[in-house]
């Protein structure tokens, strides 16, 4: 008699849910959401030059965007401008306030990822990295498709080597 096993979909799904709660619990305390922290994220490392860019980077539409931006423009963490030389576009960047809520959000999820991480070694870490790679090239996920903080948490160089952006993020820091 052959044992059941549960769906590897159903487990990823159900982790994903389980963590995705826990990391938004993690930012709500640190006075944000995951859309507040990707947008405020790219900004402060990517510092893309419109709202367009933006709404690319962290992987939502410009009108999801634009929802978004209002609120944290109403806290006081961006400001927004027309662009001197394209007056058709926005320039949103972070205010003192919005530096100090990014580095809220930094350390929550710092904090949150060492908590996720706990008892793993590198090696589990490359091996479910390859894995959830694997399961959503299984499913038709593009190589180039990647998440809106690609690239934002790559290691530094080594000494004497010019920097290399992580494929898709189209910076080099």
């Amino acid at each position: 008699m052959q044992s059941f096993r549960s769906p590897i979909g159903l487990e990823l799904s159900q982790t994903a849910r389980v963590v995705s709660r826990a990391f938004d619990d993690a930012l709500d305390q640190a006075g944000g959401s995951l859309p507040v922290w990707l947008i405020l994220l790219n900004l402060k490392i990517r510092r893309p030059g419109n709202q367009r860019e933006l709404a690319e980077a962290v992987g939502v539409r410009e009108a999801t965007l634009t929802h978004h931006l209002n609120a944290l423009d109403a806290r006081g963490l961006i400001t927004r401008r027309r662009d001197a030389v394209n007056r058709r576009i926005h320039v949103v960047e972070l205010t003192q306030a919005g530096e100090e809520a990014f580095l809220r959000m930094r350390e929550a999820a710092l904090a949150f990822d060492r908590r996720l991480n706990d008892g793993l070694t590198d090696a589990d870490r490359d091996n479910l990295t390859g894995l959830l790679h694997r399961l959503a090239a299984n499913v038709g996920a593009a190589e180039n498709d990647s998440p809106p903080w690609a690239g934002l948490a790559e290691p530094p160089p080594k000494p004497g080597r010019r920097p290399t952006a992580a494929p898709g993020t189209g910076a080099a820091e």
